[in-house]
């Protein structure tokens, strides 16, 4: 049997981020259950399900891209955790951050490395 773009999308976000996106995704279709359907279907469907990374690969690029926009520290949080539930480690979530130093900014990183600690210390990492 195909799996649809949700099913596909639904898999591969619990597999990712877990029941953090359950939490998101309850949450979301109380005031906006189409958005919800997006939010599985689009990135998790159709662009984490791309053969041309593993999830590592795009958990990294999404921590990365977050951390560097500042202003997202709710989905940076989520992402931090899928990071690991991914295979990334604590070191290598910490060169992310610092990494992001040289291209967003300090603050950016400082950011970045404020929310991961609280991420760390919550999975008592």
């Amino acid at each position: 049997m195909c799996k649809n773009r949700y099913e596909v999308g639904l898999d591969i976000m619990n597999k990712v981020v877990g029941e953090l996106g359950s939490h998101t995704r309850e949450s979301l279709k109380e005031i906006a259950p189409e958005f919800e359907e997006m939010l599985v279907e689009f990135p998790f469907g159709d662009i984490y399900s791309r053969p041309g990374l593993d999830l590592k690969s795009r958990e990294i690029a999404t921590v990365a891209a977050l951390t560097a926009l500042g202003n997202a520290t709710p989905q940076l949080k989520v992402h931090i955790n899928g990071a690991l539930n991914v295979g990334c480690t604590k070191k290598e979530i910490v060169e992310i951050m610092m990494q992001m130093g040289v291209y967003a900014g300090f603050p950016a990183a400082l950011n970045g490395l404020t929310t991961a600690r609280e991420v760390f210390n919550a999975r008592n990492l």
